[in-house]
């Protein structure tokens, strides 16, 4: 038996790594001597360099940069292929999680960490970058990160304008001649799990402004500032970035690495797939066990299960999804190649209980499914016998 394991964190809960080790330990209980990958998986948020430090060789480098308010820290990417490709995750520098709720304030909080993650990559001379982009604490457009690689915004009277989405109401011109020009000699990828367009009703100060403490006011002003960032970058690179499929992803992160840095936006967990060399993995597989914190019918628009399922799909190998929990019937995902999704749930319990248990849950649940697995391979094997004497006993007679 040849089992892949390639599950996404448990947010708040288990890592992508613990999630898969708990898993494997399931597995063991019913086939002890099979052979099993796993392949600890991220969409571009945080975890996606453990994740693939988990599948390939490589190593940490950490670094001096500054937090979303311009705070120093010190925030960790990756090197792997031998120091020419560098796996960065904006959530290191300009994520979220490194402010309290009190600080969190998207008018004046900056990529520019991320942008010093960046340009340390290129002093040490890499040709490819993977940049991830989720769980930002950020709305000015990517605008922190190109300052950090040269650019310079300016407003009317040609004075730098201050880090921060809200100042960008007032840009009129971006001076372009200071960028970095390592950049253009490297291949820069964006691992982007959302589709959300730059400004509007479904743009990223909207959608994802209240997560980042911004008020009513404070959306509306930010989304004109980005509308206003848009326009004026689309004029200089020739690309409608107002229009760019997951150009609102990050606080806009997206459309500005597009547009300063001439990156290409792709789904995240296919990025972490290619990059663990999971397809040679799935091929040879007899079955694929995923899962998340939670699938729901968002997990149809390009999750880590869905992304996992394309490839086991194109070598007929069936999936199973196992989460924290599951909204909906158990095969409302067949369509996407996951045969059926599972929770880890046992009982009723408080959200606390629910997270300090789910390492036993999971493998709890693991080891129910693969014994139930099991019976159905050997009743067939049973079947197949009993067919095969009843053959050979008939041409006998």
């Amino acid at each position: 038996m040849r089992i892949v394991i390639a599950p996404d964190s448990f947010k708040g809960c288990l890592n992508a790594l613990d999630v898969a080790l708990a898993m494997h330990r399931g597995v063991q209980r019913v086939y002890p001597d099979s052979i099993v990958d796993l392949i600890p998986m991220a969409d571009g948020g945080e975890g996606t360099v453990d994740a693939i430090l988990c599948a390939v060789r490589g190593e940490k480098i950490k670094i001096e940069t500054t937090d979303p308010l311009g705070r120093p820290i010190e925030a960790a990417y990756a090197l792997i292929d031998e120091g020419e490709t560098a796996i960065i995750e904006m959530a290191a520098a300009s994520g979220l999680t490194l402010l309290s709720n009190q600080e969190r304030n998207p008018r004046v909080t900056s990529t520019q960490g991320t942008g010093i993650l960046i340009r340390d990559a290129l002093e040490r001379g890499v040709k490819k970058i993977l940049l991830g982009i989720g769980g930002s604490a950020t709305n000015d457009g990517g605008t922190g990160v190109a300052v950090a690689l040269g650019v310079k915004l300016l407003d009317a009277q040609g004075n730098e304008l201050p880090q921060g989405g809200a100042a960008l109401a007032k840009l009129v011109h971006i001076d372009m001649s200071g960028l970095d020009p390592r950049l253009t000699t490297v291949q820069f990828e964006v691992a982007c799990d959302v589709q959300n367009s730059l400004c509007g009703p479904e743009g990223a100060s909207a959608v994802y402004g209240p997560q980042k403490g911004a008020s009513p006011e404070d959306i509306r002003v930010m989304d004109k500032a980005l509308q206003n960032l848009g326009e004026v970058l689309s004029r200089i690179v020739g690309i409608n970035l107002l229009e760019l499929v997951g150009g609102g992803a990050a606080g806009g992160l997206g459309a500005g690495v597009v547009g300063f840095l001439g990156a290409k936006l792709r789904p995240g967990s296919q990025i972490v797939l290619e990059v663990a060399n999971a397809e040679e993995k799935i091929k040879h597989a007899d079955l694929v066990l995923t899962g998340e914190g939670r699938t729901d019918y968002q997990t149809a628009y390009g999750k880590v299960p869905v992304g996992v399922s394309a490839l086991a799909q194109k070598y007929s190998v069936p999936v199973l999804a196992i989460s924290g929990s599951v909204e909906g019937a158990p095969d409302f995902l067949a369509n996407v190649g996951i045969a059926s999704c599972f929770s880890v749930a046992e009982g009723p319990a408080t959200l606390d209980e629910a997270f300090l248990k789910a390492g036993e849950q999971l493998e709890r649940v693991v080891w129910r499914i693969l014994t139930v697995w099991k019976l159905g391979e050997e009743s067939s094997l049973k079947r197949e016998s009993r067919n095969n004497a009843g053959n050979i006993t008939s041409i006998l007679g």
